[in-house]
């Protein structure tokens, strides 16, 4: 743990992808709330929650892609032959990058997420449209931002253990969250009953309100319709499963 934690840390790509994770997901806060403010009382508080969709989704990229080269990047610069020399036993070594991978993730999402909510404090707290933190669901959707980012750096990262090749699993782990999730949403009843699963879209439930959920399932055309952890547990089962095949 502590020789991958420091490796994590003294990579630059560590550095500017969580930063630029954090500034994104601030940089959405503030231009929404800014939009909403201007808009007045009409948008109403429950508005101001959904930012935090929009954020996590843009912020999702960025996470990917530290995910995928946390791993790949030891096979590209050959570094991996050190550490599975020093730790023959290959599980360790990737269960301590995963797990410095993922803790890593979870507080710098938390820390996007308290300055995202400062931001819109400032901006929306005087007319009454900041999220309210005492809302279960508002609660929920907070959380969910850290735990959805958390969960596809981890999903990324059990691609990247499976391909060991930087530009290929990137590809591929964009691939999936970009183009397969949006082919899937063309009106065609196989695709639309594969879609719920795809992880993505599965794990974004948890950052949707139940408004959003229940107006989502009036067009599913008879596909499954997912709660917020119901989909959240899709999207861990695919990085349990990537990762199963992987130590397999």
């Amino acid at each position: 743990m502590k020789s991958e934690w420091i490796k994590f840390r003294t990579l630059r790509s560590t550095v500017w992808t969580l930063a630029s994770t954090v500034v994104v997901m601030v940089g959405i806060a503030a231009a929404f709330s800014a939009l909403l403010a201007s808009q007045g009382a009409a948008q109403g508080a429950p508005a101001s929650i959904l930012v935090f969709s929009i954020a996590a989704s843009m912020a999702s990229l960025a996470v990917a892609v530290l995910g995928t080269l946390v791993i790949t990047g030891e096979y590209s610069t050959g570094m991996i032959r050190s550490t599975l020399a020093a730790v023959p036993r290959r599980l360790p070594a990737l269960w301590a990058k995963g797990l410095v991978l993922a803790v890593s993730i979870f507080l710098v999402s938390i820390v996007g997420v308290a300055l995202s909510l400062a931001v819109m404090k400032l901006f929306l707290g005087a007319k009454g449209l900041a999220p309210d933190l005492g809302n279960r669901e508002t609660l929920r959707i907070l959380l969910g931002t850290a735990l959805y980012l958390t969960a596809i750096a981890s999903l990324a990262f059990a691609i990247g253990a499976l391909l060991r090749h930087s530009a290929g699993a990137l590809a591929a782990v964009l691939g999936l969250l970009l183009v397969i999730e949006n082919l899937a949403q063309i009106p065609w009843k196989p695709l639309q009953l594969i879609s719920p699963f795809l992880p993505g879209t599965a794990g974004s439930k948890i950052l949707m309100t139940q408004a959003q959920i229940s107006a989502i399932s009036h067009g599913s055309m008879g596909a499954a319709i997912l709660g917020p952890w119901q989909g959240f547990a899709v999207l861990l089962a695919w990085v349990a499963v990537l990762l199963r095949h992987r130590n397999a």
